[in-house]
C-alpha cells in the first residue's frame, strides 16, 4: 500500500469511526451490554483459533530475535483470554454512566446547572505487542459508547485481525455498527502518522507501548494524547513494618511477572529494618535469578549477613550456604534509580526512612505506581497524601494496578497525565463531562 493508499484507506476509517460513534454515543445500555457478553462467548469458544492465529506471530517474533520480555506479551494464552473474556463480563454488569447528571444546584438566577456525561467521539489507540489491548479497547469503547480506531504493533498482526473479527461479529450480533471498533489492516507505519493527525475524525489519541513509541506519538500528534511513558514502580520497606508481609508482597511485586509496567522496579528499603529484611529478599531472588543494583549500603548487608528463609515461607531452591556466592549484586549508577528493566533486575537502595523515601520516589519514578510496607498508621497515611503518582498503595504489591483488579472490566491504558485520565483508564476516563442548563424561561438581566 502506498502512501496516497494509506492516506485514503486512513480516512475512510476516520469517516467510518465519526459515523459510528454518534449511533454508539446513543445506544441503549442493554445493546451495548448484549455486545460485550457476545464477545465474551465467541472469545471462549474461538480460543483454539486464536491460538492457532497467535502461534504465527509468536513464530516471526522468535524468528527475529524479539526479545523475550516482548515475546512474553505477544501470548495469548487460555489465560489471557478467559481474562479477556470476564472483562467483558465485568463491563457488562457495571452501570452505564453516559447520560448521568451529577452535580445540579439551583442558582440564584432560578436556573439548574448540572454536568452531563458523554462519550468522548473516537479515540485512536496504537499499541505493541500485547494482542489483549485490541480487546480491551474495543470492549472500553463499546461500554463508553465511543468508537475507535486500533493500530496494534506489526508483530500481533494475525492474532489482532483475528480478535477484531469476533468484535465486529459480537457489534453485528447486537445490532450496532461494525465500523465502531476498526482494526488497521496494514502494518504500513505511515498509518500510524496519519492517525495522530486527523483532528477532524479522532477526538484523543492513546499511545501504549515501549518509551520511544510514546515519545514519538507525543511529539507529532495534533489531537490530544493520553498517555505513560514507562512504569519505574517502587515497594519501599518502611521502619516499623511487618517483615514477612514485606518480603512476601516485594517477592509478587517483582517476580510474579518480569514484563508488565506495574511490576515493582525500585526497592527501598528503610536502615531500622534493613539488616533484617534484605537478606531475606536477597534469598528469594537470588533463587529466581535476579539481578540486584545496589547502593553501597545495601551491596554490604546482602554480602555480610547469613540469609534467611523468609519466615512464613518454603525455602528457597539454592541452600543458604550457596546463597552468598549465587547473589547477583552489581553497583547501582544513577541511571538505574529512573530505570524501567522490564526484566529480572532490580534497584535496591537503603534509605534513612520515609522523608527520604518519598523524596527519592518524586524525584526518580515515573508516576505511575508506588506502594509502602509499613505497620505505622501516619506513615501510611502520608505517603498516601505526599506520593507523586497515579496509584498509590499500602502494603500490597504494585502488579495490582490495573484495571481488572481495580474493578474497572478492562484499561486502555495506565495515564501518568495529570489532566482528564490519571492512572488505570477505564469507562469515565473515555468519557467527558457537558454542562446542561435547565431553566422555566429565566432572561439574564
Amino acid at each position: 500500500m502506498n502512501a496516497l493508499n494509506v492516506t485514503d484507506y486512513m480516512q475512510t476509517l476516520g469517516l467510518q469511526a465519526k459515523m459510528a460513534s454518534a449511533l454508539m454515543a446513543r445506544a441503549p445500555a442493554a445493546i451495548k451490554n448484549k455486545a460485550l457478553k457476545a464477545l465474551a462467548r465467541l472469545l471462549r469458544e474461538q480460543t483454539d483459533a486464536l491460538q492457532t492465529d497467535n502461534a504465527r506471530d509468536l513464530e516471526r517474533a522468535i524468528a527475529a530475535g524479539l526479545e523475550a520480555p516482548m515475546v512474553d506479551r505477544l501470548r495469548l494464552t487460555p489465560k489471557v483470554l478467559e481474562t479477556c473474556a470476564q472483562g467483558c463480563e465485568q463491563l457488562a454488569a457495571m452501570p452505564d454512566v453516559i447520560g448521568e447528571i451529577i452535580g445540579m444546584k439551583q442558582q440564584p438566577s432560578g436556573i439548574r446547572v448540572g454536568q452531563m456525561r458523554v462519550p468522548i467521539g473516537v479515540f485512536g489507540m496504537i499499541y505493541e505487542s500485547r494482542p489483549n489491548v485490541t480487546i480491551e479497547a474495543a470492549s472500553l469503547s463499546i461500554k463508553s459508547g465511543n468508537a475507535c480506531i486500533l493500530r496494534g504493533g506489526s508483530e500481533a498482526i494475525d492474532s489482532n485481525k483475528a480478535l477484531a473479527k469476533l468484535v465486529q461479529q459480537a457489534l453485528a450480533e447486537a445490532g450496532l455498527p461494525q465500523e465502531a471498533v476498526q482494526l488497521v489492516q496494514t502494518t504500513d507505519r505511515e498509518a500510524v502518522g496519519q492517525l495522530i493527525a486527523m483532528p477532524a475524525f479522532v477526538d484523543v489519541i492513546i499511545p501504549r507501548g515501549g518509551k520511544g513509541l510514546i515519545e514519538r506519538i507525543s511529539r507529532d500528534a495534533k489531537v490530544p494524547v493520553i498517555k505513560h511513558l514507562d512504569g519505574n514502580c517502587h515497594t519501599y520497606v518502611d521502619d516499623p513494618c511487618d517483615i514477612a508481609l514485606a518480603v512476601r508482597v516485594t517477592d509478587n511485586a517483582k517476580t510474579s511477572k518480569y514484563s508488565p509496567c506495574n511490576a515493582t522496579e525500585s526497592l527501598l528499603v528503610a536502615r531500622g529494618v534493613a539488616a533484617e529484611f534484605l537478606p531475606q529478599i536477597g534469598a528469594i531472588f537470588a533463587a529466581k535469578g535476579v539481578e540486584m543494583r545496589c547502593d553501597a549500603e545495601a551491596a554490604q548487608i546482602l554480602r555480610s549477613n547469613q540469609p534467611l528463609t523468609p519466615a512464613g515461607q518454603a525455602p528457597v531452591a539454592i541452600e543458604s550456604g550457596a546463597i552468598v556466592a549465587a547473589l547477583r549484586i552489581v553497583n547501582a549508577t544513577e541511571s538505574d534509580w529512573s530505570e524501567e528493566y522490564l526484566a529480572p533486575v532490580i534497584s535496591i537502595k537503603v534509605v534513612a526512612g520515609l522523608d527520604e523515601a518519598i523524596a527519592h520516589i518524586n524525584h526518580y519514578s515515573s508516576h505511575h505506581t508506588e506502594a509502602i510496607l509499613t505497620t505505622h498508621h501516619v506513615h501510611a497515611q502520608r505517603f498516601l497524601r505526599e506520593v507523586d503518582s497515579s496509584s498509590v498503595m499500602v502494603n500490597t504489591s504494585t502488579r495490582f494496578a490495573d484495571g481488572f483488579e481495580y474493578g474497572l472490566g478492562a484499561e486502555i491504558g495506565i495515564s501518568t497525565d495529570k489532566f482528564h485520565a490519571r492512572g488505570p483508564v477505564g469507562i469515565e476516563g473515555l468519557t467527558s463531562l457537558k454542562y446542561v442548563v435547565l431553566g422555566e424561561g429565566e432572561v439574564r438581566g
